[in-house]
């Protein structure tokens, strides 16, 4: 009997799971790495999630603050540039009525007769007679020239020459501002045709005297310097009266060609020559106030963006 029983069991079939029966090496591989996806996909929310907890101190935690706020001193600030702008653009207006008056009274004196100009002149009253045509007679004192210098002219460098007039019977000696000539010919000997002597008669322009900008050094008469017309400082230096007059001459291709070659000044155009681009400042300062204006009301009418006005803060990290 027991031999039957013993024998039956070999020969039946030994069960086994299902999944025991189709689980092959290459099945298995793949099961295995499924699983490990699944774990790590796991463990990802958890490694986020504690590295966010890490990086916000439990002891200073952060605070919610608003931002995006329309308002504020940097508008203000802003809102000064077209209003500032605005008023040098105004301020430029005046000044152009202002220019254009002054050259119009120049030139109405350019067409004027030139006038004797007085035995003695009052210093006073050149602003009253500035671009007023006159005329004198008296022998120049080459060796009290001075040379205003440099001065560019045509592309080439140069000097302005300034003689003192010395009148005859008690007249004043005045300083006459013969014109240019090139750096070359700078020196007297070079130039003896630039030095007429005896009595000789100057026609040009009274001109009031100009001021000194912060950029021009300052000049050295003992050293015979002058980077700058001080007609006060020339005229001490001369022993002349500041009296300044510009020498004129009509304007000539040809001629300027040969008093350039000989030495002889180059002497002004009877003309206004005043600088007027207020016209210019005008648009400029206009055109600023209106551009800066448009952005202002672009950034006020703007809308702060919803997603950024909370933020956290966290100041003692």
């Amino acid at each position: 009997m027991r031999s039957i029983v013993s024998v039956l069991q070999r020969a039946a079939p030994v069960w086994s799971p299902p999944s025991a029966a189709i689980r092959t090496p290459r099945v298995s591989r793949k099961l295995d790495s499924v699983c490990a996806r699944c774990r790590q996909q796991q463990r990802r929310p958890f490694s986020h999630s504690r590295r966010w907890n890490d990086s916000l101190s439990v002891d200073n935690p952060p605070t919610l603050v608003r931002t995006g706020n329309k308002h504020g001193p940097g508008l203000i600030l802003l809102a000064l540039i077209p209003i500032t702008a605005f008023a040098l653009g105004c301020w430029q207006v005046q000044r152009l009525d202002w220019k254009t008056k002054l050259m119009a009274k120049f030139e109405d004196r350019l067409v004027k007769p030139p006038l004797p100009l007085p035995p003695r002149v009052d210093p006073d009253a050149i602003a009253d007679f500035d671009f007023r045509r006159v005329y004198t007679t008296g022998r120049l004192r080459h060796d009290k020239e001075m040379l205003v210098g440099p001065r560019i002219q045509d592309g080439e460098d140069g000097f302005l020459v300034v003689t003192p007039l010395e009148r005859k019977d008690g007249q004043s000696t005045v300083l006459v501002n013969r014109g240019w000539i090139p750096r070359k010919l700078q020196d007297q000997k070079n130039r003896p045709l630039g030095l007429p002597q005896g009595e000789v008669t100057v026609e040009g322009l009274l001109r009031e005297p100009w001021k000194k900008n912060m950029f021009t050094p300052d000049n050295k008469p003992e050293e015979g310097k002058f980077y700058f017309p001080d007609v006060l400082q020339m005229a001490e230096f001369s022993g002349s009266q500041p009296i300044w007059i510009e020498a004129t001459m009509v304007p000539d291709l040809l001629e300027a060609y040969d008093r350039q070659a000989k030495g002889i000044p180059i002497g002004r155009a009877a003309e206004v020559n005043l600088r007027n681009n207020h016209s210019q400042y005008i648009f400029t300062w206009f055109g600023l106030s209106v551009a800066t204006s448009i952005m202002l009301w672009t950034l006020v009418r703007k809308k702060p963006n919803e997603a950024m006005r909370r933020v956290r803060q966290n100041r003692n990290w």
